[in-house]
């Protein structure tokens, strides 16, 4: 009887990834859901802590901690969800909102609506300011990917099938996100752009490092991060372009209203990925 041929190091590694593999391909349809994922985060965020008037700090709490357990849920997974993985993006982008009002904003009339005094209980915000709040989310993002490059685990999202490199790429992704509605509350707010012209200069950024990926010089990996640090402000700015009052800028189509049609495009896209996830490739 012919017996079966043995296997390589090479096959035994590429069937491994093909059972653990975590986290999606990287395509259009990835950065489609990014910025859904993104500017949901936006307005469900500000649902909570300013139409619900539960404040920034009640709110950054409840927020963190159902990323905790979206995030359980996720590395828990044997293998890649579009389901959990999105959710937890998302978890990260309304915890992300919160935490850069929390850290940045202060109970000032110029973060409240018009006639109220306070907003939730407990502090109503640090006042540390965007630029010194980005500075700082900047710093702890370049420390996690410090730890990250001593650890030799690979930067390719595609090839991350650890449970210390998962915990590494979220805890990424958490600054991240923290950091790009920092970013974005900064174009939209205090740079003079407005939100469409925040949104704009954002764009026109996403398609310089779109341009930049022909360029042999430049790793990917880093363009990939670049670009998912901006798409988060890009998600921030359309946000508030689609709930905050016309007088600012904004469609004024309010936080609850808003977030509700997010929801559904970004729930009807995470379908189409689980479809696509379980439809055979064919050759």
């Amino acid at each position: 009887m012919q017996q079966p041929e043995a296997l390589t190091d090479l096959d035994v590694a590429s069937a491994t990834k093909s059972v653990m593999k975590k986290l999606p391909e990287v395509t259009l349809a990835f950065w489609i859901m990014k910025v859904a994922a993104t500017t949901l985060g936006e307005t469900a965020g500000d649902l909570f802590s300013q139409t619900l008037k539960l404040g920034y700090f009640l709110t950054t709490i409840a927020l963190f901690l159902i990323f905790v357990v979206t995030l359980v849920v996720q590395l828990r997974s044997s293998r890649y969800n579009p389901f959990f993985y999105w959710t937890v993006i998302l978890s990260t982008s309304m915890a992300g909102t919160t935490m850069s009002d929390f850290m940045n904003r202060d109970a000032s009339s110029k973060y409240l609506s018009v006639g109220a005094t306070s907003l939730g209980w407990g502090p109503q915000g640090l006042g540390l300011g965007y630029p010194s709040g980005a500075a700082i989310l900047l710093s702890i993002l370049v420390i996690i990917f410090a730890i990250w490059r001593l650890s030799g685990m690979t930067f390719q999202i595609r090839d991350i099938v650890t449970f210390r490199g998962e915990a590494l790429f979220w805890s990424a992704i958490l600054v991240s996100n923290t950091l790009g509605t920092s970013m974005g509350d900064f174009l939209s707010d205090s740079s003079g752009l407005g939100y469409a012209g925040g949104a704009l200069l954002v764009t026109g950024a996403l398609v310089v490092l779109v341009a930049l990926m022909k360029v042999p010089v430049v790793p990917n990996v880093l363009l990939f991060w670049i670009a998912f640090v901006l798409t988060r402000p890009l998600g921030a700015t359309a946000g508030d372009f689609l709930t905050k009052p016309a007088a600012k800028g904004g469609l004024d189509l309010g936080t609850a209203g808003s977030s509700a049609v997010l929801l559904a495009v970004l729930l009807g896209l995470m379908a189409y990925a689980h479809v696509q996830e379980r439809t055979p490739a064919t050759s």
